[in-house]
C-alpha cells in the first residue's frame, strides 16, 4: 500500500497533516528518517529558526538519500530552500492569520486553484531568496516568496498552512501533491478497526482491563471496541460534581441501552470540590483534576479485585495539545487523559483511538454501529465544567453554569442547529458587572457563549449564529439564572484561541 511519510518539525499541525492526507484516501504517518519506501514526504511546520543549532534539522544527507517528491509545510518550506542554498531571513515580527495568496496555477501543485485563494500564514522568517532552479510560484502583499517549486528534484515548498480550514483549497493542494506521488487510494477507516481490534485482543488477552467512561462519543467508542475484540472490563464512570444537568444518569442510560454491562457510577462529588478549592489556575485545575481521576481509578481497581490495565478514550487533539506528538512541540494545555498521570501507576495505560481526530472516532462510531445520537454528541470536555468556570469553582457557580448550559443546548436543538456545529456552550467569567432588573440595580455574572464549527478541533471557526437565536439564549438565561445579568458572544477562532477557556 502507498504511504506519505510526514517529517515532524514540532508543528502543532504536524499530525493533522497526516490526517488530511489519510482523509484523501492514502496511509500517512509521521517518519523519524527517510526512506524511499514512502511515496512522497512531506516536511511540516515547526516554531524554529533554521539557522538556530537548537531548532530540529532535516537528518544528513536528507535529499541524497530519497527520491521520491517531496511538499515543505511552513518551516519545512524553508528548510529546503536553505539545504539547496536559497537564503532565509529571521523575521522581525510574526505573520500571523488570513492572507490572499497569488499562485501560479500552472504548476501542478497548485492545479484546478485560482490565481487568488486565501491560505492560513503563521510564521516569523520567510524566504527571501530561492536557490538556483527553483521557480518562485505563490506570493501575498507581505512575502514575496510565499511558495514555489523545482519541477526536476520534484521539490515543492507553501509557506502558508495548507492543512488547516482557513485556507479554503488547501485539500486541494494536498490531492494535487499526491497525484504527483502517483499514490493509490487504497486506504480505509475500516481497515483500522479490523487492525485495531485484533491489537487490542492480542495485547490484552485474559489481563484485567477497568476503562473511564463519560458516555461522550470517544469512551464509548473506545468501550465498543474492548466489547469486539472479545475483553472483559470494568467500566467507571466518575461523577465528579463537574458534569452538566443529569449528566451521570445519562450515561447509566446510554450504556444500559447498549447492553454494555459492569458499569459502575461512583459519587465524588466532595473529593473533587474540596481538592479544587481556592484553585484558579487552569493548567493546575486540570492536572488535580487529572491526578484525581487516576487515584479513584486505583481505588476502584482494588475494590473490585486484580486488574492489569487502564483504558481511556484519549484522542490525538488531546496528545497534540498537551506536547505529547514530539519533543520539539509547545504544551498549550494539559487534558485530563494525558496530565495528572503519577511518576508510578500501579496500571497499564491502553489508549485506542490516541492517533484519531474526532471526526474519525465518529466515522468508526458509524461502521460499528453505535446510534447516531451518541456519534453525533457534541464534544465534552474531562475536566468538564471545571474548565468553562474561569477563576474559583464553587457549588454556586456550578449550579449558575449547569442552568445556563441546559438552556443553550435546548434553544440550540430546537432551532436545528446543533448538528451543524462542532460544539456550543456557555462559559462563567470571573467578573461581575452593574445591570438593572426590575428597576433594581444589579451586580451579577457575566456569561459568555462559545460556538464553533470545525471537522477534527485541531482549527475551529466561531459559528455565524443568527441574531434571533442569540437574542432567545440571551434572554432565557438572564430571566431564568439568578446570578447572570450580561451575556456575550465569543467570535475567536481557533487559532489564535482554543475551543476551551482553559
Amino acid at each position: 500500500m502507498d504511504r506519505i511519510g510526514v517529517f515532524d518539525f514540532g508543528g502543532q499541525y504536524c499530525h493533522l497533516i497526516a490526517r488530511r492526507i489519510r482523509d484523501l484516501g492514502v496511509f500517512s504517518e509521521i517518519m523519524q528518517d527517510p526512506s524511499n519506501t514512502y511515496s512522497g514526504i512531506i516536511l511540516s511546520g515547526g516554531p524554529g529558526n533554521v539557522y538556530s543549532e537548537e531548532s530540529p534539522q532535516l537528518p544528513e544527507d536528507f535529499f541524497e538519500k530519497i527520491d521520491v517528491p517531496v511538499l515543505g509545510i511552513c518551516y519545512g518550506h524553508q528548510m529546503i530552500a536553505q539545504a539547496f542554498g536559497g537564503v532565509v531571513q529571521k523575521g522581525m515580527e510574526r505573520e500571523y492569520g488570513k492572507k490572499i495568496a497569488m499562485l501560479n496555477n500552472t504548476s501542478p501543485i497548485f492545479n484546478g486553484l485560482e490565481n487568488n485563494e486565501q491560505v492560513w500564514m503563521s510564521h516569523f522568517d520567510q524566504i527571501v531568496e530561492l536557490p538556483p532552479s527553483f521557480e518562485n510560484i505563490g506570493s501575498t502583499d507581505t512575502c514575496s516568496i510565499a511558495a514555489f517549486h523545482n519541477l526536476e528534484e520534484k521539490l515543492f515548498g507553501v509557506q502558508f498552512h495548507p492543512e488547516v480550514i482557513h485556507t479554503t483549497n488547501g485539500s486541494k493542494i494536498l490531492e494535487n501533491f499526491l497525484k504527483i506521488t502517483n499514490c493509490k487510494r487504497e486506504w480505509k477507516l475500516k481497515d483500522w478497526i479490523e487492525n485495531k481490534i485484533s491489537e487490542l485482543k492480542q495485547f490484552i488477552g485474559q489481563k484485567q482491563v477497568i476503562m473511564a467512561v463519560s458516555g461522550g462519543v470517544d469512551s464509548t467508542v473506545a468501550a465498543i471496541l474492548l466489547s469486539k475484540a472479545d475483553v472483559k472490563a470494568h467500566f467507571i464512570h466518575v461523577d465528579t460534581g463537574l458534569m452538566r444537568l443529569d449528566e451521570s444518569k445519562e450515561v447509566s442510560e446510554i450504556f444500559r441501552d447498549l447492553g454494555v454491562e459492569n458499569l459502575h457510577v461512583i459519587n465524588t462529588k466532595e473529593r473533587f470540590l474540596s481538592k479544587l478549592k481556592g484553585i484558579t489556575d487552569p493548567e493546575e485545575k486540570r492536572k488535580i483534576i487529572g491526578k484525581m481521576f487516576i487515584e479513584i481509578f486505583e481505588e476502584e481497581a482494588k475494590k473490585l479485585g486484580d486488574f492489569d490495565i487502564l483504558v481511556q478514550g484519549t484522542i490525538y487533539p488531546d496528545r497534540i495539545e498537551s506536547a505529547q506528538p514530539s519533543q520539539h512541540a509547545t504544551v498549550i494545555k494539559t487534558h485530563h487523559n494525558v496530565g495528572g498521570l503519577p511518576d508510578t501507576i500501579d496500571l497499564d495505560l491502553v489508549e485506542p483511538l490516541n492517533d484519531l481526530y474526532k471526526d474519525e472516532v465518529r466515522r468508526i462510531g458509524e461502521i460499528i454501529g453505535l446510534p447516531e445520537k451518541f456519534i453525533k454528541r457534541h464534544p465534552f470536555p474531562g475536566p468538564a465544567l471545571a474548565i468553562r468556570i474561569l477563576g474559583e469553582i464553587t457549588i454556586e457557580r456550578l449550579e449558575i453554569l449547569r442552568e445556563a448550559d441546559a438552556i443553550v443546548t435546548e434553544i440550540i436543538q430546537k432551532h436545528n442547529i446543533y448538528d451543524s456545529l462542532w460544539q456550543v456552550f456557555p462559559a462563567l467569567l470571573p467578573v461581575k458587572s452593574v445591570g438593572v432588573m426590575g428597576d433594581k440595580r444589579t451586580y451579577e455574572y457575566i456569561l459568555a457563549i462559545r460556538a464553533v464549527e470545525s471537522i477534527d478541533a485541531m482549527t475551529a471557526d466561531w459559528a455565524r449564529i443568527d441574531y434571533d437565536i442569540l437574542e432567545e439564549i440571551s434572554n432565557q438565561i438572564v430571566n431564568k439564572v439568578h446570578g447572570i445579568n450580561r451575556v456575550l458572544y465569543d467570535i475567536t477562532s481557533k487559532p489564535p484561541g482554543t475551543i476551551e477557556y482553559e
